[in-house]
């Protein structure tokens, strides 16, 4: 498409595909939209500098420069980071450096063929709806300029002082000598050799996997699910470790495996720490987790005395309570997770270390530790399918889902719909079921979880029947 192309913003900034949309020129108009609306509105404490960063795809380092030269044309100084960089550490630089904010280019676990351009806040979180609204109304009000610099474009290596964060943020010394042997794989993405790098001369032992730069990621979306482990599944099965560690293309979030390659749901790691963060830490404060993550939480919370707090889908909402503050942890299906004491931000690196230093702590694998978690809340199994769906039936189908409720899910009587973000059903028992359409493109996401994987399934079945009644 020409130079005009129509630009939506999405969740926390705008994704296109390479060469057709998301080209040199609709970059430009994007970064001096953003130009236009810093400039406008000053926020007070911070200084007219921007940080901006950039992962593996394709082009990534170019459209990143492109970006720095016009917020430098526009006054700005800017930050550029020298090499690709986890959004987490472009987002600590925008709030430990005083920026109005940053652009980070990814277009985060999409296929290959896209990139993005996404926004952050002075705090060092997402950008908020209303400011993405704001910045796609200044689209095209100005032309970006096409050679005069005159702010500063410095490159830094972001990566040290995230690195010196997080490690605070940790019992770093225990982790250090916990002997413990791990691998990571970053799904060739800008997570590789962070680790590593992270636990250099330590007694620990790290094999990083998948960690060529590849911009087309392996032929694989670079994503934390399960589809996309089994290399990495057929290696430890080979090779056992004590975990495996997943990051997705910019390492704001975690997924995992057992040390011989067995899934380890998102859910499951979220689980795990909330407990770690809790009884083993002795840390307080109110939990926020996004509707489509297991009701498992809900149950800890109770039994713990934690105060929880439900947001729509997207780490968006979730950062929005974290910068209210009194919070323990802020956690979403995907696998992106916050913690207290950092930014309101999905940190992945972060979430790795902290599942290293609770095996380190328990001294007992991962398995066991969720063994004890069942015992003491109950086998909790979740699944999800997304399937093509017409946008037009959207909305009709909402209706009808609010207006037709199921009187039961499997044996459970209906105990509550959710419909703030699109609509849950949750039985009795704890079982749900969720129909969502993607903010993006024309999917609905159609979510589960039961007492049993079999009972899952069920529970997807009855939500693709529910589609067929539009």
């Amino acid at each position: 498409m020409g130079r005009m192309a129509q630009i939506k913003f999405g969740t926390d900034g705008w994704r296109a595909v390479i060469a057709e949309d998301f080209t040199f020129a609709n970059v430009e108009r994007v970064a001096q939209a953003t130009a236009d609306y810093w400039a406008a509105g000053p926020l007070s404490g911070s200084e007219k500098r921007v940080i901006v960063g950039y992962d593996r795809r394709f082009l990534s380092d170019q459209f990143a420069r492109r970006t720095a030269e016009v917020f430098a044309a526009n006054d700005f100084d800017v930050v550029l980071t020298s090499r690709p960089t986890p959004t987490p550490a472009v987002s600590y630089a925008v709030k430990t450096r005083n920026a109005i904010g940053g652009v980070m280019i990814t277009a985060s676990h999409n296929p290959p063929a896209f990139n993005g351009f996404k926004l952050k806040a002075s705090f060092g979180g997402s950008a908020e709806p209303a400011t993405c609204a704001a910045v796609e109304a200044m689209l095209d009000k100005n032309p970006a300029p096409s050679g005069a610099r005159n702010g500063s474009i410095a490159q830094t290596d972001l990566k040290p002082e995230h690195y010196k964060a997080i490690k605070k943020l940790v019992d770093f010394k225990l982790i250090a000598r916990s002997k413990l042997r791990f691998a990571h794989d970053p799904r060739f993405g800008v997570g590789a050799g962070c680790f590593a790098e992270l636990l250099a001369g330590t007694t620990c032992k790290v094999t990083t996997l998948n960690a060529e730069h590849d911009p087309n990621f392996g032929g694989i979306n670079p994503e934390p699910v399960i589809q996309n482990y089994t290399r990495t599944a057929a290696f430890l099965r080979k090779h056992p470790h004590d975990i495996c560690l997943v990051t997705d293309g910019d390492a704001d979030r975690v997924g995992g495996m057992d040390g011989r390659g067995n899934y380890l749901s998102t859910h499951q790691i979220i689980c795990v720490l909330l407990k770690h963060l809790h009884v083993n830490r002795h840390l307080n404060g109110r939990v926020i987790k996004a509707l489509t993550t297991t009701s498992m939480v809900d149950k800890m919370c109770q039994a713990y005395g934690l105060p929880l707090v439900e947001t729509g889908v997207g780490f968006k909402y979730i950062c929005a309570e974290m910068i209210k503050g009194n919070v323990l942890l802020g956690a979403e299906e995907s696998g992106g997770i916050g913690f207290p004491g950092h930014i309101p931000e999905r940190d992945g690196i972060l979430a790795g270390l902290m599942l290293l230093e609770l095996l380190a702590t328990e001294k007992i694998s991962i398995n066991k530790l969720l063994a004890q978690l069942e015992k003491q809340f109950g086998p909790h199994r979740y699944a999800r399918i997304d399937i093509r769906y017409p946008l037009e039936k959207r909305a009709p189908l909402m209706e009808y889902c609010k207006n037709h409720s199921p009187a039961k899910l499997l044996r459970s009587p209906l105990a509550e719909v959710k419909s703030y973000d699109w609509v849950k059903f949750i039985a009795r028992d704890g079982t749900w079921l969720m129909l969502r359409g993607s903010g993006t493109e024309p999917i609905l996401r159609i979510y589960a979880e039961a007492r049993s994987d079999a009972d899952a399934q069920r529970l997807l079945k009855a939500g693709l029947a529910l589609t067929k009644q539009v």
